[in-house]
């Protein structure tokens, strides 16, 4: 689970460990990996029309904003237990709320950053407009917040619990 506020990522241990395993595989046999990759390509010849040299490229430009991203994810990050208080909304549980109050057209999601999206169940971060809505409400309270369009949505915290993912 994550929580973020200013430039501080919570995670709990389990999150930053698989997040630290994911960097130092990128680190390194990915990054040795992709290497022998390039170079193999390389000696096929003509550059300009080896589709298996630019690819391996794209590849290890895509690896590198990776390694960035955990890198400065990681260098923020401080680690904390996950929530436990049942029925406050807070990053690392699991919402459910109601639009505009009609308990038929309901939304459950995480909140939590994209960092640790889950397939479980849909991810918002607590810096989008609905999570930043339903941030710290009490099951049963109403939440206001920003669609993108400008315009005002209501929702209403039918439930929040911690994710046991």
């Amino acid at each position: 689970m994550t929580q973020t506020s200013e430039n501080v990522t919570w995670l709990t241990q389990e999150a930053y460990n698989q997040l630290k395993a994911e960097l130092e595989h990128l680190s390194g046999p990915a990054r040795t990996e992709i290497a022998a990759k390039i170079a193999a390509a390389r000696e096929e010849g003509d550059l300009r029309e080896n589709g298996g040299y630019h690819a391996a490229k794209e590849e290890q430009g895509k690896m590198e904003l990776r390694v960035r991203q955990l890198t400065q994810l990681l260098e923020h990050a401080k680690v904390g237990e996950a929530p436990t208080d049942a029925g406050v909304v807070a990053p690392g549980m699991v919402v459910t709320i109601a639009f505009d109050g009609d308990e038929d057209d309901t939304l459950t999601f995480l909140l939590a950053s994209r960092e640790y999206a889950s397939a479980d169940v849909e991810t918002y971060s607590p810096q989008s407009p609905l999570g930043s809505g339903v941030n710290g409400k009490k099951v049963g309270e109403d939440a206001r917040y920003e669609l993108p369009n400008g315009k005002m949505a209501s929702v209403r915290v039918l439930d929040a619990k911690p994710y046991q993912g």
